[in-house]
């Protein structure tokens, strides 16, 4: 990289720094970024700051959101007594663009995970029991992920909702479309056979 000028060293860098990019692969985007018009690279580096001034999370539910409260839960159109309860934003988005669930959204910010010093107390599992009395929540969804720490954070908000008149469902899990059995791990294979349902 010594062959670079300071200025796109830099900028590989930063680049090399996001999530999934390597050293080559930064080094492409900023080979692209150079070639485009000034214009364009202006308006890549205005998305950016743009986004990390105005980007919050929503009061209601923690997804993320320009406003005070984000796109869902300002539209009167979704179901609003059902929640679906995920780890992240991007959970969230991920089932959105499913288009299987036209409720709402409770974002947790994370699982229970001991070894990384996270307890119940450092999620939003309080706020999650004050929406279910404020709003009169007639379902909570348990999106967690079928991991370990998704599996237990998922038995603990199940065990805390046990003493509140709402009824509380898991998404299913199991065997992918498509997935030869042959080929699927022991876990999701037990978990299929328990969630077995009449065809």
């Amino acid at each position: 990289m010594e062959y670079y000028p300071g200025s796109v060293k830099n900028l590989i860098r930063h680049l090399a720094r996001l999530p999934g990019i390597g050293q080559k692969t930064a080094e492409r985007l900023a080979m692209h970024i150079l070639q485009q018009p000034a214009e364009e690279a202006n308006q890549l580096a205005r998305s950016i700051v743009d986004m990390k001034k105005r980007l919050r999370l929503c009061s209601r539910c923690f997804a993320l959101s320009d406003d005070a409260l984000c796109r869902i839960c300002n539209d009167p159109a979704r179901e609003q007594k059902v929640l679906c309860v995920v780890e992240q934003p991007a959970d969230m988005a991920s089932i959105e663009k499913s288009g299987a669930f036209r409720g709402r959204y409770h974002i947790l910010g994370g699982v229970i995970s001991p070894m990384d010093g996270i307890g119940p107390d450092d999620l939003k599992i309080a706020e999650l029991l004050e929406r279910i009395e404020q709003e009169a929540i007639e379902e909570i969804i348990l999106a967690t992920g079928t991991n370990v720490e998704g599996e237990s954070t998922a038995a603990y908000i199940a065990g805390v909702l046990a003493a509140i008149p709402v009824k509380v469902t898991r998404i299913a899990s199991g065997v992918p479309m498509g997935g030869d059995l042959k080929y699927v791990d022991q876990v999701t294979l037990k978990r299929a056979m328990e969630s077995r349902h009449g065809i």
